[in-house]
């Protein structure tokens, strides 16, 4: 009999970004709806303790530090997933971007961070995973996306905006190629969430407005929810943005 409580049990999930905001509570979702959660980020120590939570409250989590812009070091972490079994889901958090992202202000490097960051990594994780879901007979991949791809602003940068709007071409691309596999992509694009990316914005936001902010709790059970569909259920996208404008 089904466990309703822990849907995802037996399942195996790889987070990215989890250090922190969404994927830190992304992670702590799904480990507590019985998913085995492979938590990273650059943050080694950060990490740690998140796997300490997950371990605490009777879940299961694997700690892999590392960059999502070092393919090898992706490379590696899905090596090891391999070898511990099939990859379920994956949530593409891992993101930034900076103060100085207007066009007068952009350099080449950082136009080169950000790309990076926000779609390069996201591109080639994808790549890693799918084999690795084919060869198990389906999976889900979600990726945060961002209202800024759907809305254009000057707010977001120019950069941080193709990036996304990249993610979310690359997303639908997934499922054209792949649905026939079992294989389904999501593009999670949220509005303004109160996670520590909103301290790089050129202007600081008072703290009445990060409390009007969609929650990073928010994200994670959209989250979930995407990833306890059944397996004939593709959700091509979700835009969900606060009730303030």
């Amino acid at each position: 009999m089904t466990d309703t409580t822990r849907p995802l049990a037996g399942r195996t999930a790889w987070v990215t970004g989890a250090a922190s905001g969404i994927g830190e509570a992304t992670a702590l979702a799904l480990a507590t709806a019985g998913a085995t959660v492979a938590i990273t980020s650059r943050r080694a120590d950060k990490l740690e303790a998140l796997a300490a939570r997950i371990r605490a409250a009777g879940g299961e989590a694997i700690a892999a530090a590392g960059d999502v812009t070092d393919l090898g070091r992706m490379e590696a972490i899905a090596d090891e997933l391999l070898e511990r079994g099939t990859l379920d889901i994956l949530v593409n958090n891992a993101g930034n971007n900076i103060p100085e992202r207007s066009w007068g202000e952009l350099t080449p490097e950082t136009i080169d961070l950000l790309l990076d960051a926000n779609l390069r990594g996201t591109l080639q994780v994808s790549r890693l995973v799918l084999p690795m879901m084919q060869a198990g007979g389906g999976g889900v991949l979600i990726h945060i996306g961002s209202w800024a791809a759907h809305f254009i602003s000057t707010g977001p940068g120019p950069i941080y905006t193709a990036a996304k709007s990249g993610v979310v071409a690359m997303s639908h691309t997934i499922n054209l190629e792949h649905g026939v596999h079992g294989i389904r992509s999501c593009v999670l694009s949220p509005g303004d969430v109160h996670t520590p990316l909103m301290d790089k914005r050129p202007m600081k936001m008072s703290d009445e407005a990060k409390r009007k902010m969609l929650q990073p709790e928010d994200i994670a059970g959209l989250v979930l929810h995407v990833a306890t569909l059944p397996a004939h259920v593709c959700v091509n996208e979700i835009i969900v943005g606060p009730t303030y404008r």
